[in-house]
């Protein structure tokens, strides 16, 4: 007998998970329905700030598969619908097409909710006006460059300095408008230390973006049309022709908390390794609208990647086509760029570690991308986390230019083996004058690591 499965979301892991799950089920055995509220899938997110920017130059670079493409494969896939209620005792989902505002309940016998996450938009005066703009969707990214080809004027402000924020702030001063940015925290890049962001604000007042730090937004200021024309803060006022907040997303899980699903603390939902809702055998759940475990602190956590996304997806797919996978989870790893400055972190901050009660020490060097005679040599700073006694690598900070950014891929799987830093300092690395010095920055950090691990047990 031939069963139905509804994805609810038509990204990175609906699609995934509807594509895994079509590839080990023929269409007879099993229906795919997927209903996305939007009029594009399979798409990369992470790629709209560089389209932006100019980097992309066409929208449909960002898709991996069309519609079309996914309907060829026997997958009815229903764009501009969005589900708005999950009745799990009746196994059915209700749906209204945005376009008629028609509703008609689908049954399911297995269901996966990929409804991602939705940008935070703090309730402030004026944060609907013409002219505002988040950057999540597509959509999102189309409106914004619709804005920025029908204004006439050259300033611009992002609220916000995590990743989407800096990003924009790049994309925006490279489309030659006048950026100032405005941050809640007192440097750039929370998802670094403090001592790691700053290097990230002066390389932004390198490009010329002017960095309000330790200040929040307080209203946005409109023209007689409707139209933005500033931002407030407490103590000044900063014009602007368009803004964009870029200060976090939160899980869409407002289906699943009316469906009485279980959520976690940053309210994402709670699957086991499977990628099952727990508690519920044929449900599951991926991408930015779940928490997952950080192998870390040992605690469930918010971290929305298309990495991530993808990989839910296919085990998700996996686990509905009668296969096995699991996802064990995270530590956290992350890389970005500010035009040449290179950004990367895995791993705990500080404040993070002590969170959870670990105890630690920290290093910071400072070494070169190259060896120190080869031409394009650059300097790059890593900062590493260990625990006391112990010497276990706890996380990794790096900021420096070309080379730089990828280096964090070895204290990632560092840290997913659970290694220490003496370990890490007998890793055989590559080495070419083109590529490092002898020691690798990272074995650096980690030898200094292992030199601060020694002195506190002697203390």
């Amino acid at each position: 007998m031939s069963e139905r499965m509804v994805v609810i979301g038509g990204d990175a892991a609906g699609m995934s998970a509807a594509s895994q799950a079509r590839r080990l089920r023929q269409a007879e055995e099993l229906e795919i329905v997927v209903f996305e509220r939007g009029h594009f899938t399979s798409y990369s997110a992470c790629g709209i700030p560089y389209w932006v920017g100019g980097d992309v130059d066409d929208r449909d670079d960002l898709i991996a598969r069309t519609p079309e493409e996914h309907r060829a494969r026997g997958i009815d896939l229903r764009l501009r619908t969005e589900v708005v209620e999950i009745d799990v005792p009746g196994r059915r989902v209700r749906a209204r097409d945005l376009e008629t505002g028609a509703q008609s309940w689908t049954g399911y016998d297995k269901l996966v909710i990929a409804t991602g996450a939705t940008p935070i938009r703090p309730p402030l005066p004026g944060i609907d006006a013409a002219g505002v703009h988040g950057v999540q969707t597509l959509d999102d990214g189309q409106a914004l460059i619709d804005t920025l080809e029908s204004i006439e004027g050259r300033r611009a402000v992002v609220v916000g300095a995590g990743y989407i924020g800096v990003e924009m702030a790049e994309a925006l001063i490279t489309r030659g408008y006048d950026v100032t940015m405005i941050n809640r925290g007192a440097e750039p890049m929370a998802t670094l230390d403090p001592d790691m962001g700053v290097l990230i604000r002066k390389a932004m007042e390198g490009m010329g973006i002017r960095v309000i730090g330790g200040t929040e937004v307080t209203a946005v200021r409109t023209d007689d049309a409707g139209r933005v024309r500033a931002v407030a803060t407490a103590d000044d006022e900063y014009p602007a022709d368009v803004v964009v907040f870029g200060i976090g997303v939160r899980p869409a899980t407002d289906l699943a908390r009316a469906a009485g699903l279980p959520l976690g603390a940053y309210g994402g939902l709670l699957t086991d390794l499977a990628m099952r809702v727990r508690g519920h055998e044929n449900i599951w759940a991926g991408g930015d609208c779940v928490e997952v475990l950080d192998l870390v602190s040992g605690s469930e956590r918010h971290i929305p990647l298309g990495t991530h996304a993808n990989k839910h997806g296919q085990i998700i797919g996996s686990g509905v086509g009668g296969d096995y996978a699991t996802f064990p989870g995270v530590v956290g790893t992350a890389v970005s760029k500010v035009c040449d400055l290179e950004v990367a972190r895995t791993g705990l901050r500080e404040k993070e570690a002590r969170a959870v009660g670990l105890q630690f020490v920290t290093v910071v060097i400072e070494s070169t991308s190259r060896s120190g005679y080869f031409p394009g040599t650059s300097l790059m700073t890593v900062k590493m986390i260990a625990e006391r006694r112990t010497g276990r690598l706890l996380g990794v900070q790096i900021v420096g230019r070309e080379g730089a950014g990828k280096r964090i891929d070895i204290a990632a799987v560092a840290l997913t083996t659970r290694m220490t830093v003496e370990q890490m300092v007998a890793l055989d690395l590559g080495y070419a004058p083109p590529f490092s010095p002898v020691w690798d920055p990272v074995l650096v950090a980690a030898r200094k690591a292992v030199a601060a691990v020694r002195k506190d047990c002697r203390g």
